[in-house]
């Protein structure tokens, strides 16, 4: 029977392989990493002895590469207007996904983009899943067509990019589930595209998960627009700001504005069993000194009930 697989982001500092000994150390069962320097455009090729200890760190762990998840650059913006800036991102998203398919990591999750033209105003939670704005729209079809350029250069890549869901700051995509599946729905080769939701995200942005009835709705919802079965991954992380607020900043489990129903109803989800379940929370000590992501993976792990790994 598929379990519940609870990891964190792990800091690759000091090499790649790192990141899988510390998650190991921590007593996680997957985890999530960038790949490098999430913050520069340039960085240096991945060299043959880097891929060859990951591998070995993989072995040691008794992990496959579906335990593992890698996140894009911020500076990637599929959606810029600009078609210089977004050919520049669209370079680095080809980058990133490089990387991905020689460490045989087989998903990388990226933020879907802001179309930089008018803001909308924030919807009420009740009226998410209104039809786009055209400056939306816009920018939806240049995500998809970037990522139809992306295909079209990495013919026979098995790595799949995950839509991650958004608060809907500024002119940023992806609060809606609406816009996620428009971006699916135009690619040529939807196969390569998937899904990874943010419980943090999803609140912020005003789906509201704060009764078992609720969050059980917000998850039909994602299935009806996008199909959880597209779903590869999801962030479990509290959110700071309250429902609708837009705020995206993360928050220790059971600390913030999710509920303990939005992290059951994703836990326990049969669609979601085996898929990673990654922490992005703060990594300081937390309460007797004892570090935060074991603190929270425990949490989510009564939270999940029977199903864990461990």
């Amino acid at each position: 029977m598929p379990t519940v697989l609870i990891g964190s982001h792990c800091s690759i500092a000091g090499g790649l392989h790192l990141a899988i000994e510390e998650a190991v150390r921590l007593g996680l069962d997957c985890l999530q990493v960038f790949t490098k320097n999430q913050r520069q455009w340039a960085s240096k090729p991945l060299q043959q002895a880097e891929i060859v200890a990951w591998i070995r760190a993989l072995a040691a762990a008794g992990w496959d590469g579906s335990r593992v998840v890698s996140h894009n650059s911020y500076l990637v913006n599929l959606a810029n207007p600009d078609a210089s800036a977004r050919a520049r991102s669209i370079a680095l998203q080809r980058d990133e996904t490089e990387r991905c398919e020689a460490l045989g990591i087989p998903v990388c999750v990226m933020h879907p983009g802001a179309h930089l033209g008018t803001p909308r105003k924030p919807r009420e939670p009740n009226r998410l899943g209104e039809p786009p704005s055209p400056d939306e729209l816009e920018g939806l079809r240049r995500i998809a067509a970037s990522l139809d350029e992306l295909h079209r250069q990495l013919k026979g890549f098995r790595t799949i990019t995950l839509l991650e869901t958004t608060v809907g700051s500024g002119t940023n995509l992806g609060y809606d589930f609406g816009h996620l599946k428009v971006i699916r729905e135009l690619v040529r080769a939807p196969e390569r595209v998937g899904f990874c939701i943010d419980t943090c995200h999803i609140v912020a942005a005003g789906h509201d998960c704060s009764t078992p009835a609720r969050a059980k709705a917000v998850l039909e919802h994602f299935d009806a627009e996008c199909g959880l079965e597209h779903v590869h991954a999801v962030h479990v992380n509290d959110s700071i700001g309250a429902c609708g607020s837009r705020l995206d900043r993360h928050e220790h489990i059971g600390h913030g504005a999710c509920g303990e129903s939005c992290f059951r109803a994703v836990l326990r989800h049969p669609k979601l069993l085996g898929r990673p379940m990654i922490l992005e929370t703060a990594k300081e000590d937390g309460p007797g000194g004892e570090p935060w992501d074991i603190v929270n993976a425990r949490e989510l792990r009564r939270l999940a009930g029977a199903r864990t790994a461990r």
